[in-house]
């Protein structure tokens, strides 16, 4: 399982607000039953399996081009971890115990 964090941007809009951008890539996660997602206020982070992830990050790029873009910078971020398996929800559980200290 993998946890991605990906932000995708349209470039030379000559809007200085993406809101309307990040909406309309975030309507297509409706329909994706095979990850989680957290839409955060400068990304979106993914759980679930690698592949599927990636599949929908792509369409996602796509989504401004469609909405009269002509460039879209994606930056995306893995942490593809092997030797175990852990949630978005255990990542902050572990941070926040260790804080009690």
């Amino acid at each position: 399982m993998a946890i991605v964090e990906a932000t995708i941007v349209p470039l030379g809009t000559g809007d200085t607000s993406i809101s309307k951008y990040v909406a309309d890539c975030h309507k297509i996660l409706k329909n994706e039953k095979q990850i989680k997602y957290q839409l955060t206020p400068m990304s979106t982070i993914f759980e679930g399996e690698l592949d599927v992830i990636l599949q929908v990050v792509r369409k996602m790029h796509e989504i401004p081009f469609d909405k009269g873009a002509m460039r879209v910078s994606t930056s995306i971020k893995i942490d593809d971890r092997r030797d175990k398996k852990g949630t978005m929800e255990e990542k902050i559980k572990a941070v926040e115990e260790k804080m009690k200290d």
